[in-house]
This record gives structure tokens, sequence and C-alpha cells, in this order.
């Protein structure tokens, strides 16, 4: 008897309630001040969507000084350093600040602990823009620890006056675990005052976690720049799937990788629409793999409202 194919589809997944609010803030840009407006960084990290606002106008810059004076910037939801606002201040920007207020939230926490001359140790991947943007809120007092590995690197002035942040984006377990070396190392650090880690990339992990023994190989949809989508299939890998492969589009799946498999976990990153893992889902049926049952432990309601310069730009232009 031939197993039946299957596919296992995760839910959550895809857009969260902070990726949302920054594509959305490119596009009702886009509408209200017209092209160009200009982006620093990609907004989020996926390649269909940062192609797709650029067809429609966005032009997506590395830095400030590539701006135009006088033109409209848009900051991307991984977060900026106080340095990068007052930059565009300096070339008469008009910035719009789309960081998702999860990260606004750990650079708070940041500056709060640097008042208090605190030593903080930020958990999180070097050179990611998000710590980037952490680290610029405070840079005398944070270092990095890049996972469970770095924990002998650090060095602190007070063992009673140390405190962990961490990216929003990281795997769950590994920051944990790194978590638990420092604390051997030093046993008064101190927790953050609420969980960094946000809470998409928390439930879309625990699905993962949830369909990976059950599945031959799980496929995730997201770029290869995206840390919660890279950790997706850490995460599959480490529980259980038999492999794990990330793909942007449906196209890049590999026949091969099929061959034998009964079971297919299908899950996508934070910043992937919902149309990308539709296309893979139709491309596993053909090969198939027409019975998908998804699988939703938790439901997510969360949503953000529109930073306040474009909110009040538009309450102005409907006024007018």
């Amino acid at each position: 008897m031939v197993d039946p194919k299957r596919v296992l589809l995760a839910k959550p997944r895809g857009y969260c309630a902070g990726v949302d609010r920054a594509v959305e803030t490119v596009e009702k840009a886009l509408e209200l001040y017209g092209a160009p407006v200009y982006v620093r960084k990609e907004i989020v990290h996926n390649r269909h969507v940062v192609d797709t606002l650029r067809e429609r106008g966005a032009v997506f810059v590395e830095e400030n000084e590539e701006v135009p004076p006088g033109s409209v910037v848009v900051f991307s939801a991984h977060g900026v350093a106080p340095e990068v606002h007052e930059q565009a201040e300096a070339r008469d920007l008009k910035a719009i600040d789309a960081t998702c207020p999860l990260v606004t939230k750990v650079h708070q926490e940041a500056r709060r602990f640097a008042r208090d001359d605190y030593d903080i140790l930020l958990i999180g991947h070097e050179g990611h823009e998000e710590v980037v943007g952490t680290s610029g809120e405070a840079p005398a007092h944070i270092q990095l620890v890049d996972g469970p590995d770095s924990v002998g690197d650090v060095e602190i002035r007070d063992p009673e006056k140390v405190v962990w942040l961490s990216q929003t984006t990281l795997s769950v377990d590994e920051t944990m675990e790194t978590v638990d070396r420092l604390k051997k190392r030093l046993p008064m650090l101190q927790d953050p005052p609420s969980d960094d880690i946000c809470y998409a990339t928390q439930n879309r992990q625990q699905v993962v976690k949830q369909i990976a023994p059950d599945c031959d190989v799980v496929i995730v949809v997201g770029s290869e720049n995206s840390s919660n989508s890279k950790r997706l299939v850490e995460v599959a890998l480490q529980h259980g799937a038999k492999s794990g492969h990330l793909v942007d589009y449906a196209s890049e799946i590999d026949q091969e990788w099929l061959d034998g498999a009964s079971t297919v976990g299908v899950s996508s990153g934070a910043s992937v629409p919902d149309s990308l893992v539709q296309e893979v889902l139709d491309r596993l049926a053909e090969r198939g793999f027409g019975e998908v049952e998804e699988v939703e432990p938790v439901t997510e309601k969360i949503t953000f409202q529109l930073p306040r310069e474009l909110v009040k730009d538009m309450k102005d232009a409907q006024s007018a």
C-alpha cells in the first residue's frame, strides 16, 4: 500500500503585524506623496516584496546620503540608530519611521538600562540591521553575543549590573541556550522586562516544531537574508524533519527533495505574502501532494497602527 501524499501547512505563517504595517506604510506613502518614495535598506527582508514595491515607485537605498534633500524616506521595519534620524533631519528629509513596534520596545529597553549604567548583552547576529539599530541606541553599553559560542568573549564591569536583550527574530531555543550559558558565568544577569523575541517569531517556530517530526521534508518560503525564515528551517531540522529547505519561489523546489516523501511541511517567514505560499502548494499539488492539512495551534490577532507621521499627513490630505 502506497502512503498517501499530504502537506502539513503551518499556521500562523507569513506576514506578522510589524511587516504588514511596514509594507502598508510604503504603499500608503506612494499613494499620498507620489513616486519616488525612498526606502532606507529593504523595508522587510523579502525579495518579492521589495521587487513589487520597486515596480510601484519605491527606491531602495543603503544610506540617507543617497536620498535627494527634501524627499520622503521610509525607515525599514528593522529599526535604525538615533544617528540615522539625525542624518535625515540634516538633509531636510521627510522621515517616516516604519520600525516594528516590538523592535522599538527593545530600543527603549536599551536606552533605559544604559541610563542606569548597566552593561547590556545583546543576543543577536552580527551585521543584522536590527542589531545595528539597537546597538546604536547605547553603543558604549552594548556588546553583541552572537550565539552560545560567543559567551566566553563577554566582558563586563559589574556582575550585579548586567542585563540581556535580544534581536526579535532569533531561534527561541538557541537564545535560551545562550542565556543559560551566560547565567552560569553571570548568576546576577537580569532578564529583559518582557520577552524580546517577537510573538510572531515564537508562534511560527512553535507550529514548525509541532509538525516537524511527521515531515519527510519541510519547505519554508522566505529569503536568504531573512533571519526568522532561516531559523524556521533550523527549527524544523532540530525537531525531527528529515530535511528542510528555504525557497523564495515555488520554482526553486527541487523534485529530488520530494522523491520518496509522503509528508511535506510548509511554512513561511514573517515577511512573506501568502500568495507565494499558495504557489508552493500549487506546485506540490502538481506532484501529487494535493491533500493539505492546516495546523494552527495559536491564532494571531495583533495589529499595529501606521506611523503617526504618515497618519497625520493622510488626515490632512483628506480634510484639504
